[in-house]
């Protein structure tokens, strides 16, 4: 994807949250990398993923728009009467793009276990050796049936589900670490039984060699990739700040926000 493409895709993002005066860009913005790497590049048709941070919604809307998989009409229907984008994921219009309506935290690995199994009793599965892809926040690692899942997962061993969790150090109200601890940490997940890889969350380069090596790996174990991110990622007076998890944009701020996004994309 070239430079122009994904400053297209980001300011699409900005668009959708001025016009709506949605909240949640901060965390929307981390991932939003995440999101194109994988949706555009890795998954296949017989992957399946799940958006477990689903108040992100909005950065997942935008890309599959850039995929051709929701229209430009559609799109900035998000979040008003009778729209079918609202502000968490639903599945009711869209199954074959989003499985699971999801914003409840910590549903999604638990979700994405019950599929990964299921893919290995496939025989038709089996044959195409599908992923099971889920994307996590850090603060939502805080949730008891996250680990509950994870031990599921090492303990059936689904070496097809890969969690991506989108580590941008700020939760709900207030820093992760500061909260209940880091619970994203490499030796927590390696603790339970997973392969751990680390990677930078906004450098398309490296994201994809990352993605290359986890599908390659030979471990009979659940895999997960830690991505650092910036919460509110390009627009400086958004990022690493708690209050863009709630903040909607003003016109001023829309504005330097787009300026924001041209110049340092």
């Amino acid at each position: 994807m070239s430079i122009s493409q994904r400053k297209k895709i980001y300011r699409r993002a900005l668009d959708l949250f001025f016009l709506s005066q949605a909240k949640h860009i901060g965390s929307s913005l981390s991932c939003l990398d995440i999101l194109i790497v994988t949706l555009a590049y890795i998954k296949r048709d017989e992957d399946i993923f799940i958006l477990s941070k689903g108040h992100a919604a909005p950065a997942l809307y935008v890309v599959l728009n850039s995929l051709e998989k929701i229209s430009d009409r559609e799109l900035m229907t998000f979040h008003r009467d009778g729209t079918r984008l609202p502000a968490h994921p639903p599945n009711y219009h869209f199954k074959d793009l989003i499985h699971f309506p999801t914003g409840s935290l910590g549903h999604g690995l638990s979700l994405c276990c019950g599929i990964a199994q299921a893919m290995k009793l496939s025989v038709t599965h089996q044959k195409k050796n599908p992923f099971v892809y889920c994307l996590m926040s850090d603060g939502e690692c805080n949730e008891g049936q996250v680990w509950e899942a994870a031990q599921y997962a090492s303990a059936k061993r689904l070496d097809n589900l890969v969690a991506l969790i989108d580590r941008n150090g700020i939760q709900a109200f207030g820093r992760t670490k500061d909260v209940l601890g880091d619970a994203a940490s490499k030796e927590k997940w390696q603790a339970f039984g997973f392969e751990v890889f680390e990677c930078h969350g906004h450098n398309h380069v490296e994201m994809k060699n990352i993605f290359k090596k986890v599908r390659t790996s030979r471990q009979n174990k659940p895999k997960v990739i830690i991505f650092k991110t910036v919460k509110g990622h390009g627009v400086s007076f958004m990022e690493n700040t708690i209050q863009w998890h709630y903040l909607t944009l003003s016109e001023e701020q829309y504005k330097q926000a787009v300026e924001d996004i041209r110049k340092n994309l």
